[in-house]
């Protein structure tokens, strides 16, 4: 089923300029009963509205003076990549107690989608167990209403991160870039284009490259590919997770056809699962972003580690959990899921059994330790009920390709002997570590002092070296997101099929 890509000029025009100010206009509130009617809180209010009204036993929370701030509050919600449309669906109403309802669903609304998100992830992906946030946003504005200090409120609640707000003025500036973007054509495919070439299409790939800022426009069409075009071109790869070489390949050109409306969509998206995260993580974490394939290691409130991993390719992919690693294991067995010995093993002969020194043990086939085994030379043990955790892998290969979506779910981390040296080291548990190690043909439990969270995190756009990046969405989840926040019309494409390869986990 085709989405509805992008933004659009229209809707980027309408985000760009939102305002409520112009909502309807009413009496003066002050005229109004001090108090609303229990009676219009039974039938159009929802629970949040009604447990706020409760809390100050019906009495009125909004006079002009109140009601002009949090318009002008509202009016900041394109800076989160949210729409005034999921907050308030038509003008405020010119009734009185109407209006009173409006403008606290409209708040209550707002505060919860900074401080925790506007969609629930576990309603879009049914396997979504991250901590996040909670916040009982409706004694919050009850209490910023009383101190009057209402838009110092609204501002502690969404993310307070670099990378929060990295993402919000990237997503600024794609929208003014939507916004001032033509209808220019889309780049044809064809061969690759390496520097200096000739190529008819070189003129739609400056007017692309300038739609996205990274080239100036020109007046005069290029005739060959230039070393200023090369750079821009460089630079638009390396933001967008592709191996910056200069060369127009296929997946260059995918890049170059989705303009500004796309990755201004593919921002806010990503702004509403930093606000779907705790605000206070544990200080000592592993964080793997399985939308760009690699892991990030915290110690103490420190990144102690950063390294590559492969994930779940479509079709198998990881599923976002929030999981604690509680032991390593040294040469580990893998006990084949039978999932994947009924869909890839099953009629796999002994020869091909032997060669790869598997066998079956009690009715279940097993990998032993060595150099074949799937699991490499260490396992990380997490609890979770869908048995993901990250392993050693012996394809090394893998952890230089610019695309890593290559397992069947678990994790394979890029030098995970050093990785797991560095955990124990860290944990003090590094003696009994390296003694399990050198019983090469045993399988060596070591469990961790203290058990090391795990947040498994699907993000397409974050902050790497100072600069925002975007990589692809491998596994179509954005277009969930999108979804839920009003930026494409129609249900989600379906998820694309895995591409096979080897059957490690």
């Amino acid at each position: 089923m085709k989405v509805q890509n992008g933004i659009g000029k229209a809707v980027a025009l309408a985000l760009f300029s939102l305002s409520v100010a112009g909502c309807g206009n009413a009496g003066p509130l002050s005229s109004d009963p001090k108090t609303i009617d229990a009676e219009a809180l039974g039938g159009k209010a929802d629970a949040q509205v009604r447990a706020f009204y409760a809390a100050r036993n019906n009495e009125r929370a909004w006079d002009r003076k109140a009601e002009k701030q949090l318009i002008e509050i509202v009016d900041g919600a394109p800076i989160h990549g949210l729409r005034r449309d999921l907050l308030l669906k038509d003008d405020l109403p010119k009734d009185g107690e109407e209006r009173e309802l409006a403008l606290t669903r409209m708040a209550l609304r707002y505060a919860s989608a900074l401080a925790q998100g506007y969609s629930n992830p576990k309603k879009i992906d049914g396997i979504y167990t991250v901590p996040g946030p909670k916040v009982d946003v409706a004694a919050g504005l009850s209490k910023a209403l009383k101190d009057g200090n209402l838009a110092d409120w609204f501002g502690t609640l969404a993310p307070q991160t670099e990378e929060y707000r990295a993402l919000s003025d990237e997503f600024v500036r794609y929208l003014k870039l939507a916004n001032e973007a033509g209808n220019g054509a889309a780049v044809a495919t064809g061969k690759a284009i390496k520097p200096g070439q000739r190529d008819a299409r070189l003129p739609s790939i400056a007017n692309a490259l300038a739609a996205v800022g990274y080239l100036k426009a020109q007046q005069a069409p290029p005739q060959r590919y230039t070393p200023a075009m090369v750079a821009a071109v460089k630079r638009m790869q390396a933001d967008y997770g592709q191996k910056p070489d200069g060369v127009i390949g296929p997946g260059t050109v995918k890049s170059l056809n989705e303009g500004p409306g796309d990755r201004a969509r593919q921002l806010a998206v990503n702004l509403e699962r930093l606000r779907w995260l705790d605000r206070n993580p544990p200080q000592t974490r592993i964080d793997v972003n399985t939308g760009a394939a690699y892991l990030d290691y915290w110690r103490n409130g420190t990144l102690r580690d950063h390294r590559n991993v492969v994930v779940g390719q479509p079709d198998w992919e990881t599923p976002q959990l929030g999981s604690p690693i509680f032991q390593l294991v040294a040469h580990p067995y893998w006990r084949v899921p039978d999932s994947i010995l009924d869909d890839e093993l099953k009629d796999k002969s002994p020869a091909y059994l032997a060669a790869n020194n598997m066998e079956y043990r009690d009715g279940r086939l097993v990998q032993l330790p060595g150099p074949k085994n799937s699991l490499g030379e260490v396992k990380f043990d997490m609890r979770n009920d869908q048995a993901i955790y990250l392993h050693d892998t012996p394809a090394k290969a893998l952890f230089t390709m610019p695309e890593r979506h290559r397992s069947h779910g678990c994790i394979r981390v890029q030098d995970a002997t050093g990785f797991a040296m560095l955990l124990a080291s860290d944990d003090g548990v590094l003696p009994k570590f390296q003694e399990a190690m050198m019983k090469p043909d045993d399988e060596g439990f070591v469990k961790l002092k203290t058990e090391v969270p795990v947040r498994l995190l699907y993000h397409t756009a974050f902050v790497e070296d100072g600069r925002v990046k975007l990589v692809n969405d491998t596994y179509g989840w954005d277009d969930d997101v999108a979804y839920a926040l009003g930026y494409v019309r129609k249900r989600p494409r379906a998820k694309q099929g895995h591409a096979g390869g080897d059957v490690g986990p």
